[in-house]
């Protein structure tokens, strides 16, 4: 992955806005919307959502806004469109391509969780009893500052601080100084962006697997005592690794065997293959509000077999897929008859694991909970993607919501605070036709 890009792309404002989805609807909680309710026109339902898909693809800022809404275990409908490029005029659907990026990340932690129920995992296990190379971290005294100046760590990294970010590690789209410069050199990158290299801007050559991710990674100093801040990192990738280790299986084949195939999500993958290529949207570089195409469907990077594959942010899917994802979360961990995870493995992993000795304070997740590769706030669980992807699952109202675009940087527009007030506004008009 391109390092100047991908840290555009990622901006810490508009990755984390996906967290207060459907929030202003808490009240709507255990109202009897079903099937009367999905019986007329989605669009009709969501107004609001539907204005701000239409006019983002009718102006052509972005090929395709497409949005799925999905109540209890019903099948999802959808909202928006497009085409999967503005020069192919191939309409995107349910079953169209989009890289997920760290939408990816929730999978992994789930994946994580499933071995933790199993009891082949410890939640608060350090993961030095997984990973020896870990047991004698350093710290870095100034996050930003020379790596020969650090301390011992105060205690280890555990499985659940990978889970939620709070184990110290740093990643390339956070890191800064020498550090970063480290992570660079030694290819410690979290998915991929483009073919095309950035003016101005060494390549750099991703870790060849997770084993050396691993082994290059615990070489170097953490950012912070763990279990102290919360700080965006990379520990979902770490955790792919931790995965092969425990269950004696390639991390890819884990998650095809124990999530993809039960759940049903036969488009979900590391690299898509040249089969399915047409079905692949263009992701979008926004430069001075213009589109320009920095990775094709057609000879898209995700098309070639992936130097790592990355449980933080390597993954391609659907959207009708991911909404299988988010089903079987819904259904605590059961959909179609199958039960993929234990009821109180989908219970945990979505609450809030922050450890209570994290401060969060000054971080994204201020006020916030963070569960297994996900945001935790309320009844909601969800997380979002550097191409502007949105997914969440909401237990109060048992819905399941998803937004698939891909342009970057996402903050390039204000699609996601849009979304929200859209939501927010259509949901409102939900509870008050009820109260009528």
């Amino acid at each position: 992955m391109n390092t100047a890009l991908d840290s555009a792309v990622l901006s810490r404002r508009a990755l984390f806005r996906g967290g207060s989805l459907l929030a202003a609807g808490a009240a709507l909680s255990g109202l009897p919307f079903g099937r009367a309710l999905l019986a007329h026109d989605i669009s009709e339902n969501w107004p609001h959502v539907a204005e701000l898909a239409n006019r983002y693809v009718s102006e052509r800022k972005v090929a395709n806004l497409l949005v799925t809404f999905g109540w209890g275990q019903e099948e999802p409908h959808t909202v928006g469109g497009g085409t999967l490029s503005l020069a192919r005029p191939t309409p995107v659907d349910l079953d169209s391509l989009y890289r997920v990026y760290s939408m990816s990340k929730p999978i992994t932690g789930m994946a994580t969780m499933i071995l933790i129920d199993e009891g082949k995992l410890g939640l608060d296990q350090p993961l030095y009893e997984i990973l020896p190379a870990f047991r004698d971290m350093r710290v870095l005294v100034d996050p930003e500052g020379p790596l020969d100046d650090t301390v011992p760590a105060e205690r280890p990294i555990t499985i659940r601080q990978l889970l939620t970010h709070t184990a110290g590690l740093g990643y390339q789209i956070i890191s800064k100084g020498p550090l970063l410069e480290a992570y660079n050199k030694a290819g410690l990158v979290g998915g991929r962006v483009s073919r095309m290299p950035v003016p101005g801007y060494p390549p750099v050559t991703p870790a060849p697997g997770l084993e050396a991710f691993a082994d290059r990674l615990a070489e170097l100093p953490l950012m912070y005592q763990p279990a102290t801040k919360w700080s965006y990192s990379c520990g979902l990738d770490l955790l792919g690794r931790v995965i092969e280790v425990v269950s004696g299986e390639d991390f890819e084949s884990f998650l095809k065997t124990r999530i993809f195939e039960p759940c049903g999500m036969t488009s979900t993958w590391m690299q898509v293959p040249a089969s399915e290529a047409h079905r692949l949207t263009d992701n979008y570089g926004i430069i001075a509000g213009n589109a320009f195409p920095i990775d094709p469907g057609p000879a898209s990077v995700f098309l070639d077999p992936p130097e790592m594959p990355a449980g933080g942010g390597g993954l391609v899917s659907s959207p009708r897929d991911y909404d299988r994802f988010l089903r079987m979360l819904l259904g605590y961990g059961m959909i179609d008859g199958t039960r993929v995870m234990s009821e109180e493995a989908v219970r945990v992993g979505t609450s809030n694991l922050i450890p209570a000795t994290v401060d969060t304070t000054g971080s994204w997740m201020e006020g916030q909970g963070h569960g297994a590769g996900g945001r935790s706030v309320g009844q909601t669980f969800g997380w979002g993607g550097a191409a502007g992807t949105l997914a969440a699952v909401d237990y109060g109202l048992k819905l399941r919501s998803t937004l698939f675009t891909q342009y970057m940087p996402s903050e390039a527009y204000p699609i996601r605070d849009e979304f929200l007030a859209a939501m927010e506004a259509d949901l409102g008009a939900m509870r008050a036709k009820k109260a009528a």
